[in-house]
């Protein structure tokens, strides 16, 4: 997106996208993949067919920086020289923070649509009934409201074919989400489908065999995770606020970090998050140096309606430095959006700024969506079919969308 709207400004920049991935994906879908109502082979199209026209595509893994000399280096391609950078490689998975879940992931009755969509729909289908528990992890993670989204899909799913399921979503959180309207919703949602919340929750090991996930408690009030609800889900609760869970199906978000070539760097933070400044996206020590995506340290949720908001600052602050001018635009406010499945037909829109207040697109009320924070089957219509359209047309080829 950023090399297309770059090269739209000016096509004789010298553009080049060092990607070693033969597919790209559209990973918003694989809730919906998770849940039977979306084919994963149409999440997926050829890189070779997004890299736009004008930008040289080197088909090949970053495997550090020397940002001192301006050089990417590659693992086949040896160093790159660069007189202006966009790192966005996104993050990766880090299953290992959770013990035993390397070994349950994508395997029996533990599945992710982070990892393996198609399992969880597999998962879905064969449940008996039992504990359905959705669980996410401390880190940051890619869209965070995914955990409880599929959990939605899976509750709606259970009712509409009478399986007896207990439904538990537990989080590390507080609340089920940050902005208050949403955050209403979601309550009657949870209420509707008759789920057990957890918060507080924080997922510490898998014993895939047993079928046991363990918890620690991580509110201030230890006693609060005693509670009646408990016992009807065969919970077990020793030691130091440590509370064992059996389950029947287990679906999990693993946590996440920045890929190993940025942690190793000297472009991160203390986190492990690329170091750029949160309303302009440059980097805070290397001025010819952006960021942008899930890798960058912004107090905002990982999405990709984020990026499209990114992009255009980067592109313009990348156009004033080529001018010889400071990168002014500070225009970024964080904005991201969560679009919240719940239940099949079912969507409300969370939009929101770094301040956490509710920011929806005016551009709503033509499709007669008045209250995004509630639910409302166009914004379903609007998951499912208009936002595949506007990532691989729009937001792909450089559109302002």
């Amino acid at each position: 997106m950023t090399a297309a709207q770059l090269l739209g400004k000016n096509a004789n920049l010298s553009v080049a996208i060092i990607d070693p991935a033969e597919t790209h994906y559209y990973q918003p879908a694989w809730t919906l993949v998770g849940a039977g109502t979306y084919n994963f082979e149409d999440t997926a199209k050829p890189m070779k067919e997004l890299i736009p026209d004008g930008a040289d595509w080197i088909q090949d893994y970053a495997s550090g920086f020397d940002a001192d000399n301006n050089v990417v280096k590659t693992k086949n391609n040896g160093d790159i020289a660069y007189d202006y950078l966009v790192v966005a490689p996104g993050l990766v998975m880090d299953p290992k923070q959770i013990e035993g879940l390397e070994e349950a992931l994508d395997k029996g009755v533990v599945c992710s649509n982070y990892t393996d969509s198609k399992h969880t729909w597999e998962v879905l289908k064969n449940f008996k009934g039992g504990n359905a528990v959705f669980t996410q992890p401390t880190t940051p993670i890619k869209c965070g409201g995914a955990p409880q989204k599929i959990a939605y899909l899976a509750a709606d799913y259970f009712k509409k074919n009478k399986i007896d399921a207990k439904v538990v979503f537990a989080t590390p959180g507080s609340v089920l989400f940050g902005v208050k309207p949403i955050r209403e919703t979601l309550q009657r949602v949870v209420d509707r489908y008759g789920m057990h919340f957890k918060p507080y929750y924080a997922p510490v090991k898998i014993d895939a065999e047993k079928q046991i996930i363990t918890f620690k408690y991580v509110g201030d009030d230890e006693n609060q995770c005693v509670e009646n609800e408990s016992k009807s889900i065969g919970e077990k609760i020793s030691g130091e606020a440590i509370i064992e869970m059996p389950f029947n199906m287990l679906h999990l978000a693993p946590p996440q970090a920045a890929p190993k070539f940025i942690k190793e760097s000297n472009l991160v933070n203390k986190d492990g998050w690329l170091d750029v400044n949160i309303n302009s996206l440059q980097h805070n020590a290397y001025p010819n140096i952006f960021g942008l995506g899930d890798v960058a340290a912004l107090p905002t949720a990982k999405t990709g309606a984020a990026i499209r908001k990114q992009v255009p600052v980067v592109v313009e602050n990348l156009m004033f430095m080529m001018n010889n001018k400071p990168a002014s635009n500070k225009s970024y406010q964080g904005y991201s959006s969560c679009p919240l499945v719940t239940g099949y037909g079912k969507m409300a829109l969370a939009e929101f700024d770094y301040e956490g207040n509710f920011t929806p697109d005016p551009k709503l009320k033509q499709m007669l969506i008045f209250d995004s924070s509630k639910e409302h089957w166009r914004l379903w219509m609007l998951k499912k079919y208009g936002l595949p359209y506007l990532y691989w047309n729009k937001m792909m080829k450089g559109a302002a969308v």
